[in-house]
């Protein structure tokens, strides 16, 4: 290795009396250099989702579509003649911000609200929603190669919402598009 370092810097230092060489030979060097790291790039993209858990199912939605995660909070107002899985309006640092219980929606049973209930709050710019789930259970990685976009049969009825899944050895993560499930008639109908 150490004959290729000094054979770089010979032929570095050789081009030291001749400064525009020396300039095409560093313009050269760093040009290879960057292809290689974007090359590198993209042959290890990743999806970035947070994962969480929902009538002991397991699911994902992508980190763009999700604000952040909350715990339940301590008031709900409930919303006369709203469906029952919409849980009320709770203040989120000033704002009002809808309670929409996610499974209850889906038609699967009501979510009891207990010490690892999280809300997820929807990064919609039009829709203000924040999703009550089980458990949420932090963010997960994967090779965009991992993706299929072929979605596994749940439990919970969500098939339409889903968005493909990421297979990881015997692990199947089904993936949740929010953004579909937000615009859908059926969620944005929430009068009774």
């Amino acid at each position: 290795m150490t004959s290729t370092t000094s054979g770089a810097d010979t032929s570095l230092r050789g081009l030291r009396d001749r400064p525009f060489e020396l300039l095409k030979e560093l313009e050269k060097r760093s040009r290879t250099v960057a292809a290689n790291s974007v090359a590198e790039a993209d042959a290890g993209r990743e999806w970035v989702g947070v994962a969480f858990r929902m009538g002991g199912e397991t699911f994902l939605v992508a980190r763009e579509e999700t604000r952040e995660v909350l715990g339940y909070p301590a008031a709900v107002t409930r919303i006369p003649g709203a469906k029952s899985w919409v849980r009320g309006l709770a203040n989120v640092r000033g704002a009002l911000m809808p309670m929409l219980d996610l499974r209850q929606f889906l038609g699967s049973g009501a979510t009891t609200p207990g010490r690892n209930t999280r809300i997820v709050v929807v990064n919609h710019r039009d829709i203000p929603a924040g999703l009550m789930v089980d458990e949420v259970l932090g963010f997960r990685r994967f090779a965009e190669s991992e993706f299929d976009a072929e979605a596994p049969p749940t439990v919970i009825r969500c098939d339409s919402y889903l968005a493909g899944a990421f297979r990881r050895g015997g692990e199947v993560w089904p993936v949740l598009s929010l953004k579909t499930l937000v615009e859908s008639q059926s969620f944005l109908q929430a009068a009774s």
